[in-house]
C-alpha cells in the first residue's frame, strides 16, 4: 500500500529531490513571539509508488487550535547553473554543481492539493502569530489524506507562543527595488494603471520581508548599465525645459511615496545622481522640449560640465521641497555613485561637489568599501561591504551599514541559493553585536543581464546571464496576477530579522552582555567568524525565547 514518509524539519534545511528523508534531523517543537511569522518545513516523500503512476494524489490536513495562524507554500526546485562564482574558495555551501535547487516558494492551491513523489520534497509552513494570541503550547497535526479518505501519512509539530510582543523593527532595510523589470516582464506600459497594481503588490511583498526604505526612481537608475546602453525608462519626475528653463512634475513620485507609505515602506533613497562605478556621467533623463519629448542627459553628459550640474542645482531644491510637503523628507537619503573604488575618488568628489550645497542638511549614503572615501570625509554615511567592514568597526564608525553582493562569497554571510541557509540567517547575528543601523542589497527584482543588456527570464536564468551566483539578482519571482512569490533566500534574511528584534527585547530587560553571553557561548562571532552549524542560529533563539519567557513567569 502507499504511504508518504514525512517529518518536521527546520527552516534552516534545504531538501534537495536526490537526498534521503531520514537523514534529514527532525525539528518537532519551536517557541515564538507575538507578532512574529516562525517557520519550518514538512519534508515528504512518497513509498511504494503503484507502476505506472509518477505520484500520488494527496490532499494536506492541518488540525490545530491554530489551524487559522498557519500558512503553507510548496517548495519548488529552480534550474540552478552558476551556484558560486568560478574563482570562489569558500568550502561553506551545499552544493557548487548545476542543478535543480529548492528556492522558490509557492502557495498551496485552496484545496491544498499536493503531490508526493518517490524523491525528497518539502512543504514551507509559517505561523502568523498574533499580537495579542495567548501564550500556550499548541499542537499542530498535519496528515496526507488520499483518494479514499485514508491517512498515507502524518507528523505533528508543537509551537510554544510566549507572551511578549516583538519591538518593532529599528534597523533599516533596503533591497533595491527595480521597477523597470516590472514593466517588462508583465508587458505593460511603465506607470500605467496595470503597472501601478503590480508595483503594489511586490511592494507589500518586500514590505512584510522587512524592507522598510524603497529605493525611488526619480530617474531611470544608473545601476547595472553597460557603458553607452540603457535600461527602459522608469523617471517618476517629469522635466520639461520652457526658454532654456527646467520645470518639474511630481504628480507621479507624489503617488509612488504614498503609495509605499501605506504599504508601511518608512523610509526612502533617491535614484543615484551620477552613473555606477566612476561617477563620470549623467543618468538617463527624458523631458518635453521644444524638441518633443527626448533624452537631454546620458552618458553622453560630462558629469562636471556646465549642464547638468544647472540642471541639479534647479531640480533638487524643488525635489526636496517635495518631500518635505510629503512629510518623508527627514527619512529620505540620496546617492552619488554606487561602489565608489580607489580610483575614482577624485571623479566621486568632484560629482559630490557640484550638489552639496543643494544637499545641505540631506543624508548623502553610498555603498562602499575603501575606507579612505570615509577617512577624507568624501562619504560622511558608507554602507559597507561585509567582507571589508572590520575596519570601520575598529575606528568605530558611527550608525554603521552593511551591504553585500555578488562579491562577498567567502567566509562572510549571504544568501546565494546554493549557501546554507544558516549562512543567511546568522547575519542577525552579527547586526546585533555590532549596532548596525541599516542594511543594503541591491537585487529584490532585478531580472536583466549584466549591464541590462537583455531581459532574463527569472524561472529559467538565475545568474543574470552567467554573471553572478543564484540568490544574488533577485529575492522573489513575479507571479501570475501581478504579485511575488517569495524564496527561501529571501525568507533566511526575513528570519535574521526577526532575530534581531527578539535580541533586542532581551538586551531591555537583561542587557546587552546577557545576549552576547547566549549568542556567543558556542565561540565568538564577527562578520567573517562564526559556527556553521544549523544548531547555532537555531538554538541562540530558543535560549533567548526561554529567557524571555522566564522574565514573563517571574513577574
Amino acid at each position: 500500500m502507499s504511504k508518504v514518509i514525512c517529518r518536521p524539519i527546520a527552516e534552516t534545511e534545504k531538501c534537495f529531490l536526490d537526498e534521503r528523508i531520514y537523514d534529514k534531523k527532525v525539528y518537532s517543537k519551536g517557541s515564538m513571539l507575538l507578532g512574529e511569522r516562525y517557520s519550518f518545513q514538512i519534508a515528504y516523500t512518497g513509498e511504494d509508488i503503484p507502476w505506472g503512476a509518477a505520484r500520488l494524489n494527496c490532499t494536506l490536513r492541518i488540525e490545530s487550535p491554530i489551524a487559522d495562524w498557519i500558512d503553507v507554500q510548496t517548495v519548488e526546485n529552480v534550474p540552478v547553473r552558476m551556484p558560486r562564482d568560478p574563482g570562489c574558495t569558500d568550502k561553506n555551501f551545499l552544493r557548487t554543481t548545476p542543478g535543480l535547487y529548492p528556492d522558490l516558494l509557492k502557495p498551496i492551491n485552496s484545496d491544498k492539493r499536493v503531490y508526493p513523489i518517490s524523491m525528497l520534497q518539502s512543504l514551507w509552513i509559517d505561523i502568523y502569530v498574533p499580537d495579542d494570541a495567548e501564550g500556550g503550547t499548541y499542537p499542530v497535526k498535519f496528515s496526507f489524506i488520499g483518494e479514499q479518505d485514508d491517512v498515507l501519512g502524518e507528523c505533528a509539530f508543537e509551537a510554544t507562543v510566549i507572551e511578549a510582543l516583538l519591538p518593532d523593527q529599528k534597523i533599516i532595510v533596503t533591497q533595491w527595488f527595480h521597477a523597470d523589470c516590472l514593466a517588462v516582464y508583465y508587458g505593460v506600459e511603465m506607470f500605467s494603471e496595470e503597472h501601478w497594481a503590480i508595483l503594489a503588490k511586490h511592494i507589500d511583498v518586500a514590505v512584510k520581508n522587512g524592507i522598510n526604505m524603497m529605493f525611488t526612481p526619480v530617474f531611470t537608475p544608473a545601476l547595472d548599465t553597460v557603458v553607452g546602453g540603457e535600461r527602459p525608462t522608469v523617471q517618476l519626475v517629469d522635466v520639461e525645459r520652457i526658454d532654456g528653463k527646467w520645470c518639474f512634475g511630481f504628480e507621479k513620485l507624489e503617488r509612488w511615496v504614498n503609495m509605499c507609505l501605506s504599504l508601511g515602506v518608512e523610509y526612502f533613497e533617491i535614484s543615484h545622481l551620477f552613473t555606477q562605478w566612476g561617477a563620470a556621467h549623467a543618468p538617463k533623463i527624458m523631458a518635453n522640449t521644444e524638441n518633443g519629448y527626448e533624452k537631454v542627459f546620458g552618458w553622453e553628459t560630462d558629469a562636471c560640465g556646465e549642464e547638468y550640474p544647472a540642471f541639479l542645482r534647479q531640480l533638487l531644491p524643488c525635489l526636496i521641497e517635495k518631500l518635505e510637503e510629503l512629510g518623508v523628507a527627514e527619512n529620505t537619503v540620496f546617492h552619488i555613485s554606487d561602489e565608489p573604488g580607489e580610483w575614482m575618488l577624485e571623479s566621486y568628489s568632484a560629482a559630490k561637489n557640484t550638489v552639496k550645497d543643494c544637499l545641505k542638511g540631506q543624508i548623502i549614503m553610498d555603498a562602499l568599501s575603501d575606507y579612505s572615501f570615509y577617512e577624507k570625509g568624501i562619504v560622511e554615511h558608507p554602507a559597507v561591504s561585509t567582507d571589508h567592514i572590520d575596519k570601520y568597526i575598529e575606528n568605530n564608525v558611527p550608525d554603521l551599514w552593511a551591504y553585500y553582493c555578488c562579491c562577498q562569497a567567502n567566509e562572510v554571510s549571504n544568501r546565494f541559493v546554493a549557501m546554507p541557509t544558516q549562512r543567511n540567517r546568522i547575519i542577525g547575528q552579527q547586526f546585533f553585536k555590532y549596532d548596525i543601523a541599516g542594511f543594503l542589497q541591491w537585487g529584490f527584482n532585478f531580472y536583466f543581464t549584466q549591464g541590462s543588456r537583455d531581459f532574463c527570464d527569472p524561472y529559467q536564468c538565475s545568474d543574470g546571464g552567467w554573471w553572478v551566483p543564484a540568490g544574488d539578482t533577485f529575492s522573489v519571482y513575479p507571479a501570475h496576477g501581478g504579485g511575488a512569490y517569495e524564496t527561501i533566500h529571501l525568507l533566511g534574511f526575513t528570519a535574521a530579522l526577526y532575530d534581531l528584534r527578539a535580541f533586542r527585547l532581551a538586551e531591555e530587560l537583561f542587557g546587552k552582555d546577557a545576549v552576547m553571553a547566549v549568542i556567543e557561548e558556542a565561540g565568538e562571532i564577527t562578520f567573517k567568524k562564526y559556527s556553521h552549524d544549523d544548531e547555532q542560529v537555531l538554538g541562540v533563539r530558543e535560549r533567548i525565547n526561554r529567557m524571555i519567557a522566564d522574565h514573563i513567569c517571574e513577574k
